[in-house]
């Protein structure tokens, strides 16, 4: 079977990022023919060479465009609107494929598959990766409210000639499944139409966190005897990076050997430099690959996954919090949606309202005076990690739809 896949941020284990696909294409490309329509801009970033750019087996389209964090609207639409353009352009070019793969985000990438898939006659996939347009909408992307309507039109179209929609969460599929059942739609549809899968996270990777690639690097950073908080990831507007930073000035004086390591890069990125020039206990680490990522998550004793308190994101899928339980660090999440309900039913991690530094500061004060607690967490998060994580069990579902969907043509 040929599955086309259009993904405009592709990146691998060589990448400071989440690299989902990375995984479930390899698993793919096992037993069908893959072709990857995607982006080289994550290519110039890799901080290593340990790993093929594109899984074996998989054939790929780059196009060069540019797209950073940092950008401001304009610039992102313009990198939105040139992939897309390519997209559809390659989409048109390649070999009929038997069923297409179209992931948002940007919700412009997954319109590009529903487009080939017309044009061609084949059955589409859509990927939710993030509630698109309300997460722009809710961070005042998006002031216009007839572009508010042109862009919610856009998603409530993909959403009925998708063959199958797949997301990164409950809560995400929850809030999909009523979109289809809403009144006065007359392309209404049911929660058979949508399957949740788990962002997930690569446990092989995670065994590489061994005790002597964690004692390395305490004695590299002057670690030793430190109490270790860890914020790995994105710096970016709808982190609410500023409440971190504030809780862990209000606890310096008190606990000196408790140190926040703020890992990663994005839009807030000067924030954390002027923290950690002005607070000892504040430190910025530059941005690791993918591979290397979890041995500072097992050298922390705690991590952070911390969010605005928006209602669209307490449906997100955050990767950091896959990652951390995988080596068994528990967490702090600050969004009362699903992620709350996961720690709080497995004991693996707490709940800080958001953007409440007091609050995250107190937590945390807590929990440095019991060590035995947060230790039971860190296991308790590991076997769920075990359990429900694993990307190559997460692939085999992904496989399991796109072979039905094909089927159903």
């Amino acid at each position: 079977m040929h599955i086309a896949i259009f993904s405009q941020h592709h990146t691998n284990p060589d990448c400071p990022a989440t690299s989902r696909h990375y995984a479930l294409l390899a698993h793919l490309a096992r037993t069908h023919r893959i072709t990857l329509i995607t982006t080289n801009t994550w290519e110039r970033l890799r901080i290593t060479h340990r790993y093929p750019w594109i899984p074996e087996g998989v054939e790929v389209r780059n196009a060069t465009v540019s797209y950073e964090n940092k950008m401001g609207v304009g610039r992102r639409l313009l990198s939105f609107g040139r992939y897309a353009t390519y997209a559809i352009r390659e989409g048109l070019r390649i070999d009929k494929p038997d069923v297409i793969w179209g992931i948002s985000t940007p919700l412009t990438a997954a319109w590009a598959a529903a487009q080939v898939a017309r044009l061609r006659g084949v059955p589409w996939v859509f990927e939710v990766q993030d509630l698109w347009p309300a997460f722009p909408i809710a961070m005042g992307a998006v002031p216009s409210k007839w572009a508010q309507r042109r862009l919610h039109q856009m998603e409530y179209g993909l959403y009925r000639s998708a063959q199958q929609i797949v997301t990164l969460s409950p809560d995400m599929s929850s809030t999909v499944t009523e979109t289809g059942l809403a009144k006065g739609k007359k392309w209404r549809f049911g929660e058979e139409k949508v399957t949740t899968i788990l962002n997930g996270t690569d446990l092989e990777l995670a065994a590489l966190a061994t005790d002597e690639a964690v004692a390395a690097l305490r004695q590299e950073y002057d670690l030793q005897n430190r109490w270790v908080i860890l914020y790995a990831g994105t710096f970016g507007r709808a982190n609410d990076i500023p409440t971190m930073l504030a809780a862990a000035e209000q606890l310096a004086d008190d606990h000196p050997t408790l140190v926040w390591l703020f890992m990663g890069h994005g839009y807030d990125e000067p924030l954390v430099q002027a923290a950690a020039a002005r607070c000892a206990a504040i430190r910025l680490v530059p941005p690791q690959a993918r591979h290397a990522v979890f041995a500072w998550f097992r050298l922390a004793d705690l991590s952070v996954v911390s969010f605005l308190g928006l209602p669209v994101l307490d449906a997100n899928s955050p990767a950091k919090l896959y990652d951390s339980l995988a080596v068994g660090t528990p967490v702090i999440v600050t969004n009362p949606g699903w992620t709350k309900e996961l720690v709080e039913a497995h004991n693996c991690g707490w709940y800080v309202p958001a953007s409440n530094a007091s609050a995250l500061a107190d937590r945390v004060a807590e929990l440095l005076a019991e060590p035995a607690t947060v230790l039971a967490a860190g296991q308790a998060g590991q076997q769920v990690a075990q359990q429900y994580f694993d990307r190559q069990q997460l692939a085999a579902t992904m496989q399991k739809i796109l072979e039905q969907s094909a089927k159903q043509q």
